[in-house]
């Protein structure tokens, strides 16, 4: 059996005529199968997980998004803080925290941005101070954080020495999640009416592992940062042309796509979409390269405002008008097309603005003259 043909299998026998799994359970399941951390460098049994060659990461990838199978929670700890402890960890932080994230049984949430330094990383305020028992005392406020609600663990960038400015001072920390009265964790309602992101509130939260010594948290941050448009970036764009796919059969009923002009533009959302999976395909594996994963954030940025801006107006009048009735605690529902449109308002924003990736892009890769500051 080829790998493409197990995986399939897995996934039918997995998926089919079942329930959707809660989101925890469904982790537990794909690891003990062996599938989390597939695409992680090593034997493979050091950790729990299956080894697989780039080729077959790739068709993971794949076949996951085209099964329709639940988002996964554990993303972060397997694409970003995995590999980052494998670069900068110890082989003791390694061995306790791997094998729980392959096994599926411990969540992670990222801690960077904050309210006021979003994009501006180097700009964070939020602090940690030795508390005596080898650890830190963190203090601060993080913003935007994907499923801080969920999380057992957080990694987070505070300063660590107090007479810092910018990028240096700052500390890669690894802390639980679950301390009550130290950390209080808000979700953010969107104009979606739903609340994926979270503000997450550090009073003397303790923080017990620094990951690349300390002071070295930006080296280790920008280590992070050029792991995290890897190979689930080819999912990504498997549900994007599923989302093309709803758009254009709504042009068609509805007539819009008669027009030459909404026509010229479906053409050119598909023909960008390709464009952005075979820049996908050539830069897979090229962590060394600073400008890949800023290109592939501003490649997909935009496009998806654009396909969002572009649902909602092959929709016509039913693009701007809700469904009835209206509930108290949910004023209102969307249609796929403006939920698209909505969320896609803060894709060139999230994850590093496009004015930073231009800036990353101009700095370190053209070796143009940096911004006045």
């Amino acid at each position: 059996m080829d790998f493409r043909t197990e995986v399939r299998a897995w996934l039918a026998d997995h998926l089919t005529d079942t329930p959707t799994p809660h989101p925890r359970a469904w982790e537990r399941e794909l690891g003990k199968a062996g599938w989390i951390g597939i695409g992680w460098p090593g034997d493979g049994e050091t950790y729990g997980n299956r080894r697989a060659t780039l080729p077959e990461q790739v068709v993971w990838a794949e076949e996951y998004a085209r099964s329709a199978a639940p988002a996964r929670m554990g993303h972060i700890g397997e694409n970003l803080l995995a590999p980052t402890l494998i670069t900068y960890g110890t082989e003791e932080q390694k061995r306790r925290h791997l094998p729980p994230v392959a096994r599926g049984e411990t969540l992670w949430c990222q801690g960077y941005s904050e309210p006021g330094a979003g994009s501006d990383l180097a700009g964070i305020r939020t602090t940690a101070t030795p508390d005596g028992t080898g650890g830190y005392a963190v203090t601060g406020q993080k913003i935007w954080t994907s499923l801080a609600r969920d999380a057992d663990f957080c990694f987070v960038l505070a300063r660590t020495d107090p007479g810092s400015t910018r990028h240096h001072g700052l500390s890669f920390l690894l802390l639980e999640m679950d301390q009550p009265g130290r950390i209080e964790v808000r979700p953010i309602r969107q104009l979606t009416g739903t609340s994926e992101f979270n503000e997450v509130f550090f009073d003397g939260a303790r923080a017990t592992e620094t990951v690349g010594g300390e002071g070295n948290g930006w080296q280790v941050a920008m280590g992070l940062l050029a792991r995290e448009r890897g190979v689930s970036t080819l999912a990504q764009q498997i549900g994007f042309a599923e989302e093309l796919g709803r758009v254009v059969a709504a042009a068609v009923a509805s007539g819009a796509a008669d027009d030459p002009v909404i026509r010229a533009r479906l053409v050119r959302q598909w023909a960008e979409l390709d464009t952005m999976r075979r820049h996908a395909l050539r830069t897979l594996g090229t962590t060394g390269d600073p400008g890949a994963p800023s290109v592939a954030k501003l490649l997909w940025g935009g496009w998806h405002q654009r396909l969002g801006e572009l649902a909602v107006e092959v929709a016509g009048e039913a693009g701007v008008v809700g469904p009835e009735p209206w509930t108290a605690d949910r004023p209102y529902e969307l249609d796929d097309a403006q939920h698209l449109f909505l969320f896609s308002r803060a894709d060139t924003i999230y994850g590093g603005s496009d004015e930073i990736q231009r800036n990353i892009i101009a700095e370190r890769v053209l070796g143009l003259p940096r911004e006045p500051r």
